[in-house]
């Protein structure tokens, strides 16, 4: 299938030109074969003329001069042909150029005045002839048909030079053509380049809406995409505000529950309560930060980003080595230095933090992040030197409040965090094994 519009539009173009050039060749050469033909028949007309002219009657028979006017019928190779013929169909005069030729012609002395036709020999020859019937001779009644005759080789071998000087002044026009046509398509499809390189800077968040600078042909399409743009904003914008409203609302109510809880805890009596109310406000706070988290690091419709991999990595490695300063954790990055991934800085921020967290938490002491490119598109992989993950184990711990480690606090939600971002990327998260030995989290960023 072809993608590219300029190069349909020039294969189009290309079909019905081509077309149009074949259905013109044929009717070219015809017109010019009737144009040669009338020319032959004139011609013709005219040597009989001048036949004509130099024949005299003398005493009932025909006389011509041993000189022609016309010095062509006066020469043996000048391929000038005349003969003369009595009423009765008898051969009475011939060119000097004719005595080579043995042409069987009968002439039709019927009183239908001349007669232009073609004729073909028994031996495959052709001939043009035209043939006059003469009654009247130096002011004498005489009855004679003088026909003068052209080989249709002649005729054949011109138009023959006319085909091949058709196909080739045809095909440099169609390359003539097709050469103009691009250009023509290359300029006329710039509105286009145009609105895609604002298209382009609106996905790397440098432009906030497509400009009214295009043909009025898009402008209908143009209005509609900002349309679109601002109203996937105010609608991103209002959903993230009702989130954060409802957060607000729920912090009072949870404070309120949070100081019950801590009341209770102080009657030995009401500790296990507590602890259970205590328990679920936790898992409540969490639900609501996770929530907030989804709705704030999904990826926008139209705009795409394009992040540098390299600095996040390291202020956010930065700041584990102080939290986990104890361990003296190794990490190596095999990365390019100006390496990019297509996804917005609070994502990324939030997605590899929950996987550095977890690397340094449970590795030894060596930690790896890599950035290879495959025939997929891009992978990222953070590995670590830990326990890793049993096979049986690593699709349910990437759901939502699922965990293995039960020697740190947490609710188990900072995996499907991860998990919810990098699919609304449109990417993939997998969980294998590592060749330091633990688990290795690899995301694969399709190609766009």
């Amino acid at each position: 299938m072809i993608r590219s519009l300029r190069l349909r539009l020039m294969l189009a173009a290309m079909t019905l030109a081509a077309l149009f050039m074949l259905a013109l060749l044929p009717a070219m050469q015809g017109a010019f074969s009737l144009a040669l033909q009338e020319s032959i028949e004139q011609r013709l007309a005219s040597d009989v003329t001048t036949l004509i002219s130099a024949a005299r009657v003398e005493n009932g028979r025909l006389k011509m001069p041993a000189q022609l006017p016309d010095e062509r019928f006066n020469l043996a190779d000048a391929r000038l042909l005349g003969y003369i013929y009595d009423r009765d169909g008898n051969l009475v005069w011939r060119s000097k150029a004719t005595q080579e030729e043995h042409i069987n012609y009968t002439p039709r002395y019927d009183g239908q005045g001349n007669q232009f036709a073609r004729i073909r020999e028994d031996n495959g020859q052709e001939f043009f002839v035209y043939d006059v019937e003469v009654k009247l001779l130096g002011g004498q009644s005489a009855a004679f048909s003088i026909v003068t005759l052209q080989p249709v080789r002649d005729y054949e071998l011109t138009l023959q030079g006319l085909r091949d000087n058709l196909y080739l002044g045809f095909g440099a026009a169609l390359v003539v053509l097709l050469a103009l046509l691009w250009i023509g398509l290359t300029w006329g499809l710039r509105a286009l380049r145009r609105l895609s390189q604002e298209l382009d800077e609106i996905e790397a968040g440098t432009r906030e809406s497509l400009s009214t600078a295009h043909p009025r042909e898009l402008l209908r399409l143009t209005g509609s995409l900002n349309r679109l743009l601002h109203s996937e904003r105010e609608q991103r914008s209002r959903y993230r505000d009702s989130l954060d409203d409802l957060a607000h609302s729920l912090k009072t109510p949870l404070a309120v529950l949070q100081g019950v809880s801590e009341d209770m805890a102080r009657r030995p009596q009401d500790r296990g309560q507590a602890w259970v109310l205590q328990t679920q406000i936790e898992r409540m706070s969490q639900q609501i930060g996770y929530q907030l988290q989804r709705a704030s690091l999904r990826k926008s419709g139209l705009v795409r980003h394009q992040v540098r991999l390299r600095p996040v990595l390291q202020s956010l490695c930065d700041t584990l080595d102080k939290v986990y300063r104890d361990k003296r954790v190794q990490v190596h990055f095999d990365l390019p230095e100006h390496c990019q991934v297509p996804i917005e800085q609070g994502a990324l921020l939030e997605m590899l933090g929950n996987l550095l967290e977890n690397a340094y938490r449970l590795c030894l002491g060596e930690v790896r992040i890599s950035v290879h490119q495959t025939l997929g598109g891009t992978e990222l992989s953070v590995e670590d030197d830990g326990p890793g993950v049993p096979p049986d184990q690593r699709a349910r711990i990437l759901q939502r409040g699922e965990r293995l480690d039960r020697q740190h606090p947490g609710q188990g939600i900072g995996l499907a965090v991860v998990k919810d971002i990098i699919e609304s990327y449109g990417a993939r998260l997998t969980l294998g094994d590592s060749e330091l030995g633990g688990a290795a989290f690899r995301i694969l960023f399709p190609v766009v």
